[in-house]
Order: structure tokens, then C-alpha cells, then sequence
């Protein structure tokens, strides 16, 4: 595909990408940034291999900026759109700044295909996470990390979280934004019903919950299908919320520290949860 050179910041179509920094204008087109190496090799990957993206998903690169340093740097990568057919400029320092939502830009940015799923689109379910008033992007990306990590189904953001799409969540979700289904904007109730549709327990992650993870990990209640819902990390999950789930359960602390932070505490729960369910023969490894 042809390919042109961006040195002015003031281009129409340098303004246009630089707007889906934005989440109006992201909706608006349903498109995103993937910004760094990282997130444009995960990008093109699930562009070109549909078993690695989402089902239901777009998943596509619809273009690339890179400076020329990153060009040199990144040439496989360079090449591996360009032979997707996927535009590919090059573009100055100051528009690449222009363009990063990061201090210290890595070069090299795809527009992206928005890749989120609808939640009746989500097939079995054996490992949920559904993320609740969750606010800070750097929480929900590592989160959405964590879960790909896991080997979880699918990462719900109900209606009052964070926009996955955000620049910082996509960056700490370091990729795994690609690899597994993304439900946006469903209401908290409507996912843990959904969850229970598909023979899921569901358990709120609470640091005040009255069980303990190793108890119920003990007890086999992580044996099957496990829906997890986390909240907010300064004020945990409305009593409503918790009352839809089968319960609160807390992460136990055994030192001094008065908490752990919602990434720490969802990956202690998510891969207890797996180790349990790998252990267990009622669910099929």
C-alpha cells in the first residue's frame, strides 16, 4: 500500500488521529490508538490470524506512523504491515509527539479497529472477569493483563468503568487487549446474570468479605466455572453489587500491610482460581 511522509503537525489527517486520543471521538469511529511495538505487533498478529482474535471482532490495522529511527528499529515489524497491506507512514519527531500519549515516545502507532465484542457473542465461559466502577486505566489494563495471563474467557467493563480504549489502559494491558473478548459497557447486574447463564459462581473480590479465597478454594467452590467481579480500588463494590454475586470474598493478609491494590488483589484471585480448576477433573484442563 502507498505510503506518505508526515512533517507537519497542522495535517488534516495528523488532527484527525491525534483526536482519538479522546474518547467522544474514539466512540464516534470506533477506532483507537495501540501505541509502541508491543501493541502494534499484537495488533497486526490478530489482524492476520483470526483464531488469535476475539470472536466477533474486527481486530484491524487500519494504519501505522512510525518515525524513521523506529522504521530502522522495528524493520520486521515495518514489514509485516506493509505486507498486510496496511499503510504504513513515516512521520517527523514532532508529529510521532504530537501523536504518543506517553512522556517518551516509542516511535511507532496504529489506528486500530475498535475489538470489543457483544456480551452475547461470548461463547463458554470457564474463567470470567467483570470489572466494576473501575476507574484508573493503569488498573484496568494491567487487570485485562492479568486475565489473558490466566487463561481467562472473557473481560467484561461494565457501563461504569473505564473506556478500554483509553491510551494507558491499552498500553498496561501490554497487548492482551488483542487476545481475548472485551465486553464494553454492559450493566453490572445484566453481566453477572449472564455469567450465571453459562453455569458461572460468581464471587466479588472484596477486602472486607467474610470468606476467605483459601477457604473457598479449599471448599471447591473455584472447581468450575468462576466469575470474578472487582471494583473500584478507593472504595471496593457497592453493597447492591455484592449482593447479585454469590458472595464477598477477601484475599488474606498475613503481614502488616493494610490492603493490596486491585491489580495484585485480581491476580491472587484469578490465578487461584485457575490453579484450582486445573487441579479439579470437573473441568476440563
Amino acid at each position: 500500500m502507498a505510503s506518505h511522509e508526515f512533517t507537519s503537525i497542522r495535517s488534516p489527517r495528523i488532527k484527525g488521529v491525534r483526536r482519538l486520543a479522546k474518547r467522544t471521538f474514539r466512540q464516534r469511529e470506533r477506532r483507537f490508538l495501540a501505541e509502541g511495538p508491543q501493541a502494534v505487533r499484537e495488533a497486526l498478529a490478530a489482524a492476520a490470524d483470526e483464531s488469535r482474535s476475539p470472536e466477533g471482532a474486527g481486530a484491524g490495522v487500519v494504519e501505522v506512523f512510525a518515525t524513521a529511527e523506529a522504521m530502522q528499529r522495528h524493520l520486521t515489524l515495518v514489514d509485516t504491515a506493509r505486507e498486510a497491506g496496511v499503510p504504513t507512514h513515516r512521520v517527523s519527531l514532532d508529529v510521532m509527539s504530537e501523536l504518543a500519549q506517553t512522556v517518551t515516545p516509542q516511535g511507532i502507532i496504529a489506528v486500530c479497529e475498535f475489538v470489543d465484542v457483544p456480551l452475547d457473542r461470548v461463547g463458554d465461559v470457564r474463567l470470567a472477569v467483570v470489572l466494576s466502577h473501575v476507574r484508573d486505566p493503569g488498573n484496568a489494563g494491567t487487570v485485562l493483563r492479568t486475565a489473558d495471563a490466566a487463561g481467562a474467557d472473557v473481560v467484561i467493563f461494565t457501563d461504569a468503568s473505564v473506556d478500554p480504549y483509553n491510551g494507558k489502559c491499552v498500553r498496561a494491558s501490554a497487548g492482551s487487549l488483542f487476545h481475548l473478548p472485551v465486553v464494553v459497557g454492559v450493566p453490572v447486574a445484566r453481566a453477572v446474570d449472564f455469567l450465571r447463564e453459562r453455569g458461572a459462581v460468581v464471587w466479588a473480590a472484596d477486602g472486607g468479605g467474610p470468606r476467605d479465597l483459601h477457604e473457598v478454594a479449599d471448599g471447591g467452590d473455584l472447581d468450575g466455572p468462576v466469575g470474578w467481579v472487582f471494583g473500584n480500588e478507593a472504595w471496593g463494590l457497592p453493597e447492591e453489587t455484592v449482593r447479585l454475586t454469590d458472595g464477598a470474598v477477601s484475599v488474606p493478609i498475613y503481614g502488616g500491610a493494610e490492603s493490596l491494590n486491585l491489580a495484585t488483589a485480581a491476580a491472587v484471585c484469578l490465578y487461584t482460581t485457575a490453579r484450582q480448576q486445573r487441579r479439579s477433573p470437573s473441568v476440563d484442563a
